[in-house]
């Protein structure tokens, strides 16, 4: 029993490690042989594919290492999400959560939106990445429509932060602030500004966003 125990320790910690070398075929290769030896989907994902960024997002908030690495590290952990994509849909009855994503209108920088995207989906949540220059009105009517839990808002520049408050006005004005979340992210922001608009919650890097949005679609 403690042979197949340590295997299976064994290959889920290669799996994380050759995520954190950014290495997308051996994530590939090792969630395949994890998977041959029946370790379940969910185990994979978490103590293989999370445990390895979570790492490689420790090290990017401490800037030890910067984003052409977190981007190699999040597309080998989209190549072993891929994988057990099937075993987990099987597995799991309930969805994590289902989150709208954006990059607000009149802003069209999506790096740091598309980061979160990989890091959610890799943490097993369903995303619907509207873009960029997405407007308050979409952000909300897509929400309803989709009946997604959170929705994530990313700007760039300080004159589109604006839009954000506009969705938590959309939302509290429709009786809707209780059911769907907001998480707002992005360079020009502040914890006091997320504060003072009435966002969910306010997140300073992709590492926390996919923390914060976990932890709202939990509740």
């Amino acid at each position: 029993m403690s042979n197949s125990s340590n295997s299976s320790n064994s290959i889920l910690q290669q799996i994380a490690e050759e995520l954190i070398n950014g290495e997308e075929e051996r994530v590939a290769e090792l969630t395949k042989a994890a998977i041959g030896q029946a370790i379940p989907a969910k185990k994979i994902l978490e103590e293989g594919l999370i445990a390895g960024m979570n790492v490689i997002g420790a090290r990017f908030k401490q800037q030890e290492i910067f984003l052409p690495e977190v981007l190699l590290s999040a597309k080998a952990m989209s190549a072993g999400v891929e994988e057990i994509r099937p075993l987990l849909a099987s597995e799991s009855s309930v969805t994590a959560g289902k989150v709208i994503l954006g990059t607000v209108q009149g802003d069209l920088h999506d790096i740091g939106k598309n980061l979160v995207s990989i890091m959610l989906k890799g943490a097993g949540l369903e995303i619907i990445d509207l873009g960029k220059d997405v407007s308050a009105a979409k952000f909300v009517e897509v929400a309803k429509k989709e009946n997604a839990s959170v929705i994530g808002m990313s700007a760039l520049l300080t004159t589109t932060m604006p839009v954000m408050s506009e969705v938590v006005t959309l939302l509290r004005e429709q009786g809707l602030s209780d059911k769907i979340k907001t998480v707002v992210g992005g360079a020009p922001l502040t914890r006091e500004w997320a504060q003072e608009i009435g966002a969910s919650a306010y997140s300073a890097d992709a590492g926390s966003a996919v923390e914060m949005v976990k932890e709202l679609t939990r509740n």
